[in-house]
């Protein structure tokens, strides 16, 4: 609606100037009012007044050569001389291009563009196979008259959702209350993506003297050597502090619970000196998923070993980025070790320990050398000797493992 209105206040205020401006002067004036709407400014007045935007880019460059000058009197051109525009000599041009780009002939198998990239050069190609006379940075500019511009995908469409989506995030949420009101800890664990370890790229920017960049590798092939790294996360709901276990072998059910155990000898238990339950929010798959069955015998193990009644909550399919460690942990440690190439084990460790918030997030981390070997099979009588207690509502998803009195 604001892009409306701001149009149709530039086509009255052109409106009203047009009839008394020659050719030279509207472009002027095109130029002109472009500059005070900054960037896009050129394709707002473009569609506003009709005046195409290479037009405007010439009175840009006359202003910006000598605003004196630019205002001078000076040959103008009479109405209707100078070279016809493409699309009054070629009057299917535009239809030709939009045929082109547009996204339902992504599924037309009949277009010419159907499995390549559409850039400017390969559509210039193609409507000059078709017999169009035109030039890339035309194409460009057409493009941006018909309304295109330059988009990349987004990640929005989650696929199918389950019916109990919204009901089991509700569940979730009252489970988070009731254990913090009765001064239970409730964690967050989830894998962070693994990471190659060595002189390689990462992403971001960090500042570096002017002109001299850090350099990387130019391939990303694995170092056998240094291999890579694995971080396991904990976050800590309630105390707002994380612990992360950086393995070097293997994502599996051991590692993840090995990293519970870490977490709550070196923070969990200060935390929380009396705590006799322990909540798990974790994803519906991976090394914690809600149908590996050595993760549920490791957590028998744990609720023996710590004394406490350990519940489990996993988030419904296709919906880990809702769970709290994400965007409270890991997107943090991501924020803390831009631009920074994770040559070793040890710096990736302490990158993710001097990961810290204005909101008072701290982290631990430490180096877990382990052997964790993938593949252990879990027998029908080693899970009937879990202790396990499913919810009533969705006990795939929700369910409590009991401790050994």
């Amino acid at each position: 609606m604001r892009r409306a209105s701001t149009e149709a206040a530039i086509r009255q205020r052109f409106e009203g100037l047009a009839s008394t401006l020659d050719e030279r002067q509207r472009r002027l004036w095109a130029a002109a009012e472009a500059t005070t709407w900054g960037y896009g400014g050129v394709s707002l007045v473009s569609r506003s007044t009709g005046i195409s935007r290479r037009a405007i880019h010439v009175g840009l460059h006359e202003l910006q050569a000598d605003p004196t000058a630019a205002v001078a009197t000076k040959r103008v051109r009479r109405p209707g001389a100078g070279r016809k525009s493409l699309t009054e000599t070629q009057p299917t041009l535009l239809v030709a291009l939009d045929a082109l780009v547009e996204p339902t002939s992504r599924g037309d198998p009949e277009s010419p563009l159907r499995w390549t990239c559409k850039g400017v050069r390969r559509l210039a190609a193609e409507l000059q196979r078709q017999g169009f006379t035109i030039g890339r940075q035309r194409v460009a500019e057409l493009l941006a008259d018909l309304g295109y511009s330059l988009q990349a995908n987004r990640k929005t469409r989650e696929g199918s959702q389950h019916p109990d989506r919204n009901a089991q995030f509700e569940y979730i949420a009252g489970q988070v209350r009731r254990f913090q009101n009765r001064g239970q800890p409730v964690i967050s664990v989830d894998t962070k993506k693994k990471e190659l370890v060595g002189n390689f790229k990462n992403v971001g920017n960090e500042w570096s003297p002017q002109g001299k960049p850090p350099e990387v590798n130019v391939h990303d092939f694995m170092d056998k050597k240094l291999g890579k790294a694995i971080p396991y996360g904990v976050y800590d709901l309630t105390a707002n502090a994380g612990w992360v276990s950086v393995g070097t072998d293997h994502d599996t059910a051991d590692f993840a619970v090995e990293t519970i155990r870490r977490w709550w000898r070196r923070m969990g238990r200060r935390f929380y000196p009396r705590a006799t339950e322990l909540l798990i929010t974790a994803d519906g798959g991976g090394s914690n998923s809600s149908r590996n069955r050595r993760w549920k015998v490791a957590l028998q193990d744990l609720a023996d070993e710590l004394k406490l009644f350990i519940t489990v909550c996993h988030f419904p399919p296709g919906t880990n980025k809702w769970n709290k460690i994400e965007h409270c942990l890991f997107s943090q440690i991501g924020i803390n070790w831009r631009g920074r190439p994770l040559t070793s084990h040890e710096v990736v460790v302490q990158l993710i320990a001097n990961t810290k918030t204005e909101t008072g997030l701290r982290v631990r981390a430490a180096l877990d050398t382990n052997s964790y070997p993938t593949g252990i099979k879990v027998t029908a009588t080693e899970l009937a000797s879990v202790n396990l207690r499913p919810a009533k509502f969705h006990g795939e998803w929700n369910y409590t493992i009991s401790r050994a009195d």
